[in-house]
């Protein structure tokens, strides 16, 4: 559950990134909220079926 939290929360932080009137770099920061979208899809679909979010089962 940690692990879904972290990444909504960098979510925001790149929506917050794009969003900025000073963002240099926009089209990469779009790229990698692309992927950190993906990501976050990933982790929350993990999260709700109760996925084992530890693979090595420690």
């Amino acid at each position: 559950m940690n692990k879904t939290l972290i990444t909504i929360l960098m979510f925001a932080l790149l929506l917050l990134f794009i969003i900025s009137p000073f963002a240099a770099l926009a089209g990469l920061m779009l790229v990698v909220l692309v992927s950190a979208f993906f990501f976050l899809v990933g982790n929350l679909f993990q999260a709700i079926i109760g996925g084992d979010t530890n693979p090595k089962g420690s």
